[in-house]
């Protein structure tokens, strides 16, 4: 079987988006099957047609020569030139499915390639797009942009296929937008156990080197964006402080809110009780891992963080981490409160520094909350499992083509 993956982006650049779309290629490999992949125009730093990424070979769409600045237009000219990508790679490659991956920018070129060739087009919905322009502020939730997006994506959704989505929050969303329960597959985020294995001990190097040395260690390792709520585990430390005086607020990573962060733990009075690392080489993220007590994933309510399951709180379970994180519905997928991980109100410093607190009090807990989660991964969350699940429906789509 061979699939043609359409992708907003890819390796060598560093995201959720990129592991979890080189775990899926992985595991399909595995099956035998022959796997290519194309990005398109969004990719960054790319000026080459082709382009070999960490042992993985990436077809590149180059961008218009005269992009458009003109919202609507400039969207019109990306989708026209994968489209145009696309339709030679597919009558090179001839592939028996057309798999497009979020954003809808990626569905409407793959949609277009797929009538033509009469190949079968699978769109997966990682998140929708219109609430993440929401959290980087280029949209008004349910502002006129924000509609005509949402109505875009929908008019995809209603023409592929079939339709893979990450999580139940997102499938639920589809499905009230009047789209046939049998036609959603969930493929949810799972983990890689063999990347992850359990967590070892502190570096004394290099808690010494970040001035951590006999601190209880709440941390956060990742990218610095508004949904993820590092502001509330900022505004949460003084109460944690007035408990645990020896406690430390490890932030590891960058992002748009680096700075504001930053200005916010000055202006509180905490600049020596929170340390920012700055992005650390992908592969001393261990090393810093190893350092934290407690991780902390406090994201703010809202429709992205309600309806999607994040990847850190799954591997910080393969890792056997401890986790503390709010009550979104996307935590609430992955996580069973007291079993795996602890769950505090969203929204609240106070209920995230009590959550914290009574954590950090109750180390009889811990080695069980470690093993559950483990447990929970090894299980229900590995991308074997999770890959298993697109044979069924890939299958059935060939099959329906040649009746």
């Amino acid at each position: 079987m061979k699939i043609l993956h359409v992708l907003d982006h890819s390796l060598p650049l560093h995201s959720g988006y990129t592991f979890r779309t080189v775990s899926i290629l992985k595991a399909q490999r595995a099956l035998g099957w022959e796997t290519f992949h194309l990005t398109g125009p969004k990719q960054e730093n790319c000026t080459v047609d082709e382009e070999d990424a960490d042992g993985w070979h990436f077809y590149r769409t180059p961008a218009p020569s005269k992009a458009s600045t003109i919202p609507g237009l400039r969207e019109k000219q990306q989708v026209d030139a994968t489209a145009r990508r696309l339709l030679a790679l597919a009558r090179e490659l001839r592939p028996d499915i057309l798999h497009a991956h979020s954003p809808v920018l990626d569905a409407l070129p793959a949609l277009r390639v797929g009538r033509l060739l009469g190949i079968p087009v699978v769109y997966e919905v990682r998140a929708f797009w219109e609430d993440a322009a929401v959290d980087h502020g280029t949209h008004a939730e349910w502002g006129l942009r924000y509609r005509l997006t949402r109505a875009l994506e929908t008019y995809a959704l209603k023409r592929v296929d079939h339709i893979t989505t990450i999580c139940e929050g997102l499938r639920k969303d589809i499905v009230e937008r009047g789209i046939p329960d049998a036609k959603v597959t969930v493929i949810p985020n799972a983990v890689d156990i063999e990347k992850f294995p359990l967590g070892g001990p502190a570096d004394p190097a290099l808690a010494a080197r970040l001035g951590l040395t006999g601190a209880t260690i709440i941390g956060f390792i990742g990218s610095f964006y508004a949904y993820e709520g590092l502001d509330l585990l900022v505004d949460a430390l003084p109460r944690i402080l007035a408990k645990l005086p020896e406690a430390r607020l490890l932030l590891v990573g960058g992002g748009p809110q680096d700075e504001a962060l930053r200005a916010r733990a000055a202006a509180a009075g905490l600049s020596d009780k929170v340390i920012f690392t700055g992005r650390v080489p992908h592969a001393e993220v261990n090393r810093y891992y190893d350092l934290v007590d407690i991780l902390a994933y406090p994201r703010h309510s809202m429709r992205l963080t309600e309806l999607v399951t994040p990847l850190k709180p799954l591997e910080a379970m393969a890792q056997g981490r401890l986790l503390v994180a709010s009550d979104v519905g996307g935590h609430r997928e992955l996580i069973r409160h007291g079993e795996n991980g602890i769950l505090f109100r969203a929204g609240s410093p106070d209920a995230l520094a009590d959550a914290v607190v009574d954590l950090a009090h109750r180390r009889d807990s811990w080695s069980g909350l470690r093993a559950a989660g483990r447990h929970f991964v090894e299980g229900q969350r590995n991308w074997t499992a999770s890959v298993a699940r697109y044979q069924p429906l890939y299958e059935s789509l060939l099959s329906r083509g040649r009746r």
